[in-house]
């Protein structure tokens, strides 16, 4: 009996001992969460309403959606990696920042911020709702909006003045296509279990959906970068240390493929980038077709 005992108070004893995951633990694995307190890092000019309402995204997704919204006088952004200085024209007509911004991962020094940031009361009001519930299952709403006044009679309601160049931010294009439903972009996973080559993908356009390929006009793509319709094809071999035989070999075989993913891009309005690891690949790929659009992501295998 005394020994039933001693092991019965042993199991009570294990049990308080085994806390509960802490909100702080939760939220690390709740990617909405994730979103919001990184989001709470950055300046607002709508309270965080955007962030919120975009918080269940992928980080690059919400980013996009919602760069209008940041108080961009007092955002500097750095591409330390050298990621968004070799991305297309297309890219640079959208923004230098909303490249950096939306990398999947956070860079130091890449996003640097003017002065104190207040959290958005949006964000904080969505964030104390979550640390209230203590339960990461649960989806946290975006706070509710104060009922809106009458509106004015339809008379007195004026159109709204064109935005000056001053305060004009270019717009965030959408990826439908009215003419041909194929030409929606459709996330798929990786193909393939090549970890160096999926991370590659993910992280240099940057990939707005990480973790997926992307099927347009029915050929599959390695990434859809964010912010822009441009389309990646991303190649990772050790294509320095091949011989002059395999690499003629190499070059056939990635323009047959490259060239019918072009078409496809093409006929669906995206621009189309082929990323290669080394100076030595783009070279022999441009020989080949100086028409090519190649960048060296500088991705190692």
């Amino acid at each position: 009996m005394h020994l039933r005992t001693c092991i019965a108070l042993l199991l009570l004893l294990s049990a308080c001992a085994t806390s509960a995951p802490s909100p702080r633990e939760r939220a690390s694995r709740n990617p909405r969460i994730a979103n919001l307190q990184r989001a709470a890092t950055l300046p607002w000019t709508d309270g965080g309403r955007c962030a919120v309402r975009e918080a269940s995204q992928p980080w690059p997704v919400l980013a996009e959606r919602c760069f209008a919204a940041l108080d961009h006088d007092r955002i500097r952004f750095n591409d330390p990696t050298r990621r968004c200085a070799v991305a297309s024209a297309g890219a640079a007509a959208l923004g230098f920042g909303l490249c950096v911004l939306a990398a999947p991962e956070i860079v130091v020094g890449a996003v640097i911020v003017v002065g104190v940031v207040v959290v958005g009361v949006v964000i904080k009001e969505a964030l104390d709702a979550y640390e209230l519930r203590g339960n990461s299952r649960e989806e946290v709403e975006p706070a509710p909006q104060t009922k809106p006044g009458p509106q004015e009679p339809s008379a007195k309601r004026q159109r709204k003045p064109e935005p000056s160049g001053q305060d004009w931010s270019p717009p965030v294009p959408t990826d439908s296509n009215p003419r041909r439903p194929e030409c929606e972009p459709i996330p798929v996973r990786h193909a393939g279990e090549d970890d160096p080559h999926n991370e590659c993908a993910d992280k240099f356009p940057p990939n707005r959906y990480p973790g997926m390929d992307v099927s347009v006009n029915g050929e599959r793509f390695d990434a859809l970068q964010v912010g822009v319709r441009v389309l990646w094809e991303i190649k990772t071999h050790r294509f320095d240390t091949y011989s002059d035989f395999i690499r003629r070999r190499e070059i056939e075989k990635e323009l047959e493929q490259i060239q019918r993913e072009r078409a496809a891009a093409a006929a669906c309005g995206y621009d189309f980038v082929i990323g290669v690891s080394t100076q030595v690949h783009k070279d022999a790929l441009i020989e080949a077709d100086f028409s090519l659009n190649v960048v060296v992501t500088g991705c190692k295998r």
